[in-house]
């Protein structure tokens, strides 16, 4: 196999720039927490667009390269979600009504859907991993903010997630070396690094992995939503 050299590492964070398919150093680690593309052809008003959102085939392809580890995968009710799903967890993102939800709808688009797939460790009485770590059992809705469109902190990114989102989950995941092989602007391996964990991020865009390198290289802790 031929050897890719990282686009980035420091802090015990390692960025690939390549399709995740290809680059496959990201399945030595131990807990997948990504944003893949959701299969919805997604643009933003910038004429933002995400490779490969026309379908679901390249999560797909890497959660079955995964091959049942643990792992939390963000995606939406407007594509089928992904084989094996074992709980849906609630990104709760609004900020006043939210935003959006078709004209003769009362109610704003406010959330999106998080998948947990794959083997996770059992989990003591008490609420810990058996071998260790932060108590484990918490709320299936997380209510974190997102990014404001017109806030200058919002990463150059068609889907940021916030860094507090991803600190939440991350913090409830089993011990271990994060993967995110659609790492997007970096915020999986920004919240990794500020709890001390290792990551391996891939990105196949060249633009959004040179932004995620530059906030890792920023020594970025968090973002304000607004």
């Amino acid at each position: 196999m031929e050897l890719v050299n990282p686009y980035w590492q420091g802090d015990g964070i390692t960025l690939y720039h390549g399709d995740c398919r290809e680059v496959t150093e990201w399945l030595a680690a131990d807990v997948l927490v990504t944003d893949p593309p959701y299969g919805m052809a997604y643009q933003d008003r910038q004429g933002g667009r995400i490779i490969s959102d026309e379908s679901t085939v390249t999560r797909d392809a890497a959660l079955a390269a995964w091959e049942g580890k643990a792992a939390i995968v963000f995606g939406t009710w407007r594509a089928t979600r992904p084989v094996g799903t074992r709980q849906v967890l609630i990104w709760d993102k609004s900020q006043g009504n939210g935003m959006g939800g078709g004209s003769r709808s009362p109610w704003g688009l406010s959330h999106e859907e998080i998948y947990v797939l794959g083997r996770w460790p059992a989990i003591e009485p008490g609420g810990r991993w058996r071998e260790g770590g932060k108590p484990a059992r918490k709320p299936g809705v997380l209510r974190v903010p997102n990014y404001n469109t017109q806030a200058a902190s919002r990463p150059d990114h068609p889907t940021p997630k916030p860094i507090r989102l991803m600190e939440e989950l991350i913090a409830a995941c089993p011990p271990g070396t994060i993967a995110d092989p659609f790492a997007g602007s970096g915020s999986t391996l920004v919240a990794a690094r500020n709890l001390g964990r290792e990551a391996i991020g891939v990105e196949i865009d060249e633009r959004y992995c040179e932004r995620a390198a530059l906030r890792l290289a920023q020594g970025i802790l968090t973002e304000a939503a607004t």
